[in-house]
Order: C-alpha cells, then sequence, then structure tokens
C-alpha cells in the first residue's frame, strides 16, 4: 500500500467476505459464532494486523459498539514507527489497527469474527492482495491474556470449519506498544473515498460488512 501505487489488484475486492458478489446473508454466514469469548465489560482496547491499515480501519469504524478506530504500527520499535521505515518491511512492524469498542455492546470475539471474515484475508502470508511484505502480515496483538485465549480458541474453530482451503496465517503476538500512523493515514477512506486503491481493494470490504452483518452495521 503506498500513495504511490499505480498497479492495481482486483484480488480483494473478489476475497471481501467469501466473495463479494456471492457473499450469504447474515442469517446464513458460513463464518462461526465464536465458542469463546471475552467476558471484560466497559471499554477496551483490540489491536488487528491485516494488510493496509486503511481498509481495516474503515470497515472497523462502522461496527457498532466501536467508539473509535487508529492507524498505525505495531511489533517493533518506536525509533522505526514511520511509514517509510516500514515500507521496508524490515523494522518488525505490522500496520494495524487500534480499535477501542464498548464490550456491553460488541464482543472481542465478535471483532474477530468480522477481522477474519470481511478485513482481510487471513490465509495470506506476509501479503494482501497487490501488498507485498512482512508489514502486511495478519496478526492478532493481544492486550490481555483472555484475549489471547479467545483468538487461539477461534482459530481453531475456524480450522475445524473448513472454511478456508489453506491454512490460516494469523499470528497471535502479545501487544508491547501500539504506535499511531502519520496523520495523513487516519481516516483514510473517508477522506479519499474516490482514490483508486480504496475502490479496488476498501469499499468492497464495507459492503461486505453491511451485507454479512446488518445488524452490526453502523452508517
Amino acid at each position: 500500500m503506498s500513495l504511490s501505487h499505480t498497479v492495481l489488484s482486483t484480488t480483494l475486492f473478489l476475497m471481501a467476505g467469501i466473495g463479494c458478489s456471492s457473499a450469504p446473508p447474515a442469517t446464513d454466514s458460513p463464518f462461526p459464532v465464536p465458542e469463546e469469548d471475552d467476558s471484560s465489560k466497559g471499554l477496551q482496547k483490540a489491536v488487528l494486523a491485516g494488510g493496509c491499515f486503511w481498509g481495516v480501519d474503515a470497515v472497523f469504524k462502522h461496527v457498532r459498539g466501536v467508539t473509535k478506530v487508529r492507524s498505525g504500527y505495531a511489533g517493533g520499535a518506536a525509533e522505526t514507527a514511520h511509514y517509510d521505515i516500514v515500507c521496508t518491511g524490515r523494522t518488525g512492524h505490522a500496520e494495524a489497527v487500534e480499535v477501542t469498542y464498548d464490550a456491553g455492546l460488541v464482543s472481542f470475539g465478535t471483532l474477530l469474527r468480522i477481522f477474519f471474515s470481511v478485513a482481510h484475508d487471513p490465509t495470506e502470508v506476509n501479503r494482501q492482495g497487490p501488498d507485498i511484505g512482512s508489514q502486511y502480515r495478519s496478526a492478532i496483538f493481544t492486550v490481555t491474556q483472555e484475549q489471547q485465549r479467545v483468538a487461539k480458541a477461534y482459530i481453531d474453530q475456524l480450522d475445524r470449519s473448513g472454511l478456508f482451503k489453506r491454512p490460516i496465517a494469523t499470528v497471535i503476538l502479545p501487544l508491547d506498544i501500539f504506535y499511531p500512523a502519520e496523520d495523513y493515514h487516519q481516516n483514510f477512506l473517508e477522506e479519499h473515498p474516490t482514490y483508486p486503491y480504496i475502490v479496488y481493494h476498501d469499499l468492497p470490504k464495507l459492503a461486505a460488512l453491511k451485507r454479512l452483518y446488518p445488524e452490526l452495521w453502523k452508517p
């Protein structure tokens, strides 16, 4: 993902959800409700990495119960938490989003359900669509041990479901520090809805979220 993208792929357009044109209605969604969930109450934070943070940020901003989303970096050091350096793929950082949510309205398990079904392709290794490098890896940076338990249980549940033809590549790591990205990356989709990368790769994710989870959709 770069402000200078000249080559666009339709991979994510076709992949969002499980195929944007043929995703089933919410009542028939193939993605299971988590068998295990976090019992935490009040405002909580989750940090998720699923490729370019523009689209992941936009997805969670439209989830009922989410109060704030920030794009940023996780997995590396403070001195390298800058876009131009993270883009080298050698800093250990992943592009990630910090989701603040009201656990009384939406659970961590539900956020994971959206993360795996709508926000990205969890079977990709160190890439998402046209974006290649370890900074685009699929990762859950857990804030608590409870989140770690729920994340592991849900990945196991998805593996048993047979929904994915390839193994889930998502790694579960304890969060050290989340570093907010530069201002021009924040709320990028809303600020640039006609940007080609957004049109091809991220707007379909919002359409899939609204179709698969209408009860969770927040305009």
